[in-house]
């Protein structure tokens, strides 16, 4: 079996409203009952916004350690799940559902654990 990670991609911004984010958070409990279900459940997490973040880089002999997202955009990493599949098009499988129910696009990368 392989590990896949579901990184979850979103917009920066305040949270949608309760009346659009309930019914996908309640779609989204059923999905990862689905997963635990299935037994390809591994771990899964929520994330702060990036504004919450703090990057450690090495620059030559120095450490420089700043507050914000290591990168500037418009959409940041929102949340992840690591599942554990058999292949990719089970990954995908997986992918599609999340997709679906997020509106939001999810990457799909095997771990190399």
């Amino acid at each position: 079996m392989n590990q896949y990670v579901l990184s979850i991609y979103q917009p920066d911004g305040p949270a949608p409203e309760p009346e659009i984010l309930d019914p996908i958070m309640r779609d989204l409990e059923v999905l990862n009952a689905e997963l635990r279900a299935a037994g390809v459940w591994v771990f899964d997490a929520g994330m702060h916004p990036p504004d919450t973040a703090t990057v450690v880089k090495a620059s030559g002999d120095d450490i420089l350690v700043t507050d914000g997202p290591f990168t500037e955009g418009k959409e940041h990493l929102g949340g992840f799940i690591v599942i554990r599949v058999e292949d990719l098009d089970a990954a995908l499988h997986w992918a599609r559902r999340l997709t679906k129910i997020l509106g939001l696009p999810v990457e799909v990368r095997p771990s190399q654990s």
